[in-house]
């Protein structure tokens, strides 16, 4: 992990966890890159109501805290393309609770 990241994160682990993904939006991101590769248009559409400016911060502080990765083309209109590291990938087990746990919730309701 980068050390500027790490000397800034909570002690608890379930803080930094939250830290790190606890905005809606990053949640909604990471369920999207989990399937692999995304354009930035692709992103936006598939989340319903963010705006650019959100979305474009979203991905900025996920990249610098290690969770994905963007790649940007030489092209004209220019391609970037954000795809999971490692680390956002581990996330996985804990988006796929949340799932359970929310589908669980549904049925009782």
């Amino acid at each position: 992990m980068l050390p500027e990241i790490s000397d800034a994160l909570p002690a608890c682990p379930v803080e930094t966890t939250l830290t790190l993904i606890s905005d809606k939006w990053k949640v909604l991101i990471l369920r999207d890159l989990l399937t692999g590769t995304k354009r930035f248009g692709e992103l936006k559409k598939s989340l319903n109501g963010v705006s650019q400016k959100v979305l474009t911060s979203q991905l900025r502080q996920m990249e610098a805290s290690g969770l994905l990765t963007r790649k940007v083309y030489a092209e004209v209109p220019p391609r970037v393309e954000y795809t999971l590291t490692e680390i956002g990938y581990s996330l996985q087990p804990v988006l796929e609770a949340m799932r359970d746990w929310g589908e669980a919730y549904k049925k009782k309701f």
